[in-house]
């Protein structure tokens, strides 16, 4: 039969009845509702993410190592690179953790991921199935919440203080857990200059933490990825050198202390983790960023990382004196030690997501509040989390001159 010669129904070939699929109907109900947008808008006095001083990126040197790279070991880039990760990298990487967090690791023993969020997303996704608890901080970092709600996890916060997080807070949660029949798949830590909190955990906090996580059988996800960024303080060991039961799972990152767009971390934990975390790992990051971080962080690395600690040292200073200076006892905020974030509460009535929305368009302040920070997504309406990274110290003050007299204005300082 002549294939031309076919009549077909009219109405499928009708354009003007043509309907479109609606992939509405077809979308997996437990990812959160989002969108592309537009890319938000920055303040000039950007408070709100976490650049670093783009003075202080380090140009030249990266593109000397990665020229270096290339003349020597270019060919490879002809074939996949190693599953884990580009060989060399994981083997400074385990040699950088050893020297600095105490932890024991080989390059068989570590992944490499983008940024530390991609070791985490393997994480959960391995240990968390619909439903199941994970614990985290009260306030915590939202990249991390986000990642757990895709995997549809009941996100649990427990209280701090100046020490980190509450043990005996911790125990009671896993005991309601376990009582529910849920007992917790981990709990989640930024052990080291907490984000947003900015609170580092002692050590004789961080022991009775595990103390308690073992007792009930519960690992522990240790995201490391500030513990570079010192500016003060005496460093304190990491909680995976603390467990003597195999029960710590450990992600750190170079992006805090390179460049952010490398977006380059690892992961290392128990085999089991390691193993499985292979199955889901999807993709590999890019061998051309791989081998100009090796080369760069072996040669200039530790000198860099002093250096922007100076920077960010004189800059987080600004930023407190200007909130002395402008806020007096309006507000009640931390002083860390390192890191890139001040944690502020506000008047109990403040509302800092309409405030912060309304400070970017009348002060050119950016900020974020924070209820981006809380696992039900609604809680610390009056918090804001405040990042000295980006600005300058010139503009930090005046930029959080007008950010006190605009809340002072707004009513959302306390009396």
């Amino acid at each position: 039969m002549d294939i031309e010669s076919i009549e077909y129904p009219r109405y499928l070939l009708c354009k003007e009845i043509f309907m479109a699929l609606d992939f509405r109907s077809l979308l997996a109900e437990h990812i959160p509702d989002g969108g592309r947008g537009a890319r938000p808008r920055r303040g000039k006095y950007d408070f709100a993410v976490a650049y670093p001083d783009p003075a202080s990126l380090p140009h030249d040197k990266i593109m000397e190592c990665l020229s270096e790279a290339l003349s020597e070991t270019g060919d490879d880039l002809a074939v996949y690179p190693h599953p884990q990760g580009n060989t060399p990298l994981r083997e400074y990487v385990a040699d950088k953790i050893k020297r600095e967090r105490d932890i024991n690791a080989t390059a068989d023993d570590i992944i490499l991921g983008n940024g530390s969020g991609q070791p985490i997303d393997m994480i959960s996704a391995i240990l968390v199935n619909p439903g199941d608890v994970v614990i985290t901080d009260e306030w915590v970092y939202g990249g991390t919440l986000n990642t757990l709600r895709r995997h549809s996890a009941d996100i649990r916060g427990v209280s701090a203080d100046e020490e980190g997080m509450d043990p005996d807070a911790l125990n009671f949660e896993i005991s309601k857990a376990i009582q529910e029949g849920k007992r917790p798949k981990y709990v989640y830590l930024i052990a080291t200059f907490q984000n947003p909190q900015g609170f580092t955990i002692t050590r004789r906090r961080r022991e009775q933490l595990l103390e308690v996580t073992h007792r009930h059988g519960v690992p522990i996800l240790e995201d490391d990825c500030y513990a570079d960024n010192r500016y003060g303080g005496d460093q304190v060991t990491s909680m995976y050198n603390l467990d003597d039961q195999n029960s710590v799972m450990y992600v750190g990152s170079f992006s805090k202390i390179i460049a952010p767009g490398m977006s380059l971390g690892y992961m290392t934990g128990p085999d089991e983790v390691l193993d499985r975390a292979m199955t889901v790992k999807s993709g590999r990051i890019s061998e051309f960023t791989a081998m100009a971080v090796e080369k760069y962080a072996r040669r200039y690395l530790d000198a860099h990382v002093e250096e922007i600690n100076n920077i960010q040292r004189v800059k987080r200073d600004a930023m407190l004196a200007s909130l002395g200076e402008n806020f007096g006892t309006g507000a009640e905020w931390s002083d860390p030690d390192g890191g890139l974030y001040i944690w502020m509460k506000l008047n109990d009535d403040a509302d800092m997501v309409s405030l912060s929305s309304k400070a970017l368009e009348e002060i050119d302040v950016g900020f974020h509040p924070g209820t981006n920070y809380s696992p039900d997504g609604a809680s610390g309406r009056n918090y804001i989390r405040l990042c000295y990274g980006y600005n300058q110290p010139e503009e930090i003050e005046e930029g959080i001159g007008k950010l006190g007299a605009f809340l002072a204005k707004e009513g959302a300082l306390k009396s």
